[in-house]
């Protein structure tokens, strides 16, 4: 009579080859997801969204107040600086008279950011209009907005 003999376990061969398809699927996954590509996008829709709310506030002043946008704002494009950080950063201008009643805060870049400047920048084209935008935007972005 023979002895039938239970295999109890896995072969080397097949444990390695169970391991390389999950690293292959591993890989395929995270290179669909992409997780640089998907942080980018999620910093520059914050920044889409705050130049909206600089420009929303500029706006709102120069509604409250006859036509007069707030000071500072020139033809020269400048960085929006945060609070009182004028003297401290050059090209820079101050619109802390927005934070209060128009906005909560001012606005800061989400990576470029730096202790003085906001990183958005505000210009008055030669036809009136305001411009602002986030030089800051990732991935080739151009993130600016005019009214």
């Amino acid at each position: 009579m023979r002895k039938l003999h239970l295999r109890k376990g896995f072969t080397l061969i097949e444990l390695l080859l169970v391991i390389g398809i999950i690293a292959i699927l591993a890989s395929i996954v995270i290179v669909a997801i992409n997780p640089t590509k998907q942080l980018g996008d999620a910093r520059n829709a914050q920044r889409r969204s705050d130049v909206n709310t600089v420009l929303s506030a500029v706006y709102q002043y120069a509604i409250d107040n006859d036509g007069s946008l707030p000071s500072g704002i020139s033809t020269t494009s400048q960085q929006i600086c945060t609070t009182n950080a004028v003297d401290a950063t050059p090209n820079c201008v101050d619109l802390d008279t927005l934070t209060g009643s128009y906005l909560v805060r001012m606005p800061r870049d989400p990576q470029a950011a730096s202790a003085t400047g906001t990183n958005y920048w505000i210009v008055e084209g030669s036809n009136g209009r305001i411009t602002v935008s986030a030089p800051g935007a990732e991935q080739g972005a151009a993130i600016s907005v005019e009214k």
